[in-house]
């Protein structure tokens, strides 16, 4: 259903891959609530991916570019307002990617050179970004910038690895710039927190399916999925949302304000095979094993 909630406004989507891609649900969803929209991604991306048969869809362009690269996001945004015949109303950042998780090395034993990529893709684009729309002046007033991030920003989850420090990284620049952006031209920027999401980035992370699960019971309405977090995007590209701006905003399902559920607990004390509120004793082994 449409509500042309996006009528007349313009937007850049960063990341698009397939299907299964947040990006590719914002991407959709702006479109029907009447944007219209350029994609970019790698070159690499683009060719390994469906980006082009959704361009081909909306009548637009995939713009390649390295999202680290300065002068090629200085390409993306000169296009797509060649392309829009105007500036752009607002710019969706859902890159990340970690070699240290891909390659499973162990938080404490991490390679550094790997470690500087990780926060260049999945951090330091976005800056790089927000710095290239400022200097071309790409942004309409009131217009929004939206980053995907994640809770393991503020909380530690065991296999999400230097991604954490990343969406942390990631977060900060979204207030920093925010104050910025939005005091200069009244451009508003906030990271959304959604849930854990089966996307090819999410299917990386080393026990992705049991995070979903648990995740799952410990949400008061459950797990939000990819086209959930689109509808969210697509309010905060809208003039609803004028005034939300530097804020990290959860998505899932109420997961960030609990501490345990019935759900999650009823599961827990099956997998210690008792009734009662204790648990069996471990050996040293045994203590450790999930370390």
């Amino acid at each position: 259903m449409s509500y042309n909630l996006l009528k007349g406004k313009k937007g850049i989507i960063f990341g698009a891959l397939n299907s299964d891609s947040i990006a590719w649900k914002v991407a959709e969803r702006a479109v029907e609530e009447g944007a219209v929209i350029t994609l970019s991604n790698t070159a690499l991306a683009i060719r390994m991916g469906d980006v082009d048969k959704l361009a081909e869809r909306f009548n637009t362009e995939a713009i390649p570019a390295d999202a680290t690269n300065v002068e090629e996001l200085e390409h993306v945004f000169k296009r797509s307002m060649e392309i829009f015949g105007g500036k752009v109303d607002f710019v969706l950042h859902s890159i990340g990617m970690s070699p240290n998780v891909r390659k499973g090395k162990h938080y404490s034993e991490l390679d550094y050179v790997m470690f500087d990529k990780t926060l260049d893709i999945s951090a330091l684009s976005f800056h790089k970004m927000l710095h290239v729309a400022r200097k071309l002046d790409a942004i309409n007033e009131w217009g929004s910038v939206v980053a995907l991030s994640y809770i393991a920003a503020q909380r530690t989850l065991h296999g999400y690895n230097d991604m954490a420090d990343a969406k942390a990284l990631l977060e900060s620049i979204a207030r920093s710039f925010g104050y910025i952006y939005g005091r200069e031209r009244r451009v508003r920027i906030n990271t959304i927190s959604q849930s854990p999401t089966l996307t090819k980035a999410g299917s990386g992370i080393k026990g992705m399916d049991k995070l979903l699960d648990f995740s799952e019971r410990m949400s008061p309405l459950g797990n939000a999925d990819a086209l959930e977090c689109a509808n969210y995007c697509v309010t905060l590209f809208s003039d609803l949302t004028s005034k939300v701006t530097m804020q990290n905003l959860f998505h899932d399902g109420g997961f960030s304000s609990m501490a345990m559920s019935s759900r999650a607990l009823e599961q827990y004390e099956k997998g210690l095979g008792c009734d009662c509120n204790c648990g069996p004793s471990e050996s040293e082994e045994e203590k450790h094993k999930y370390d």
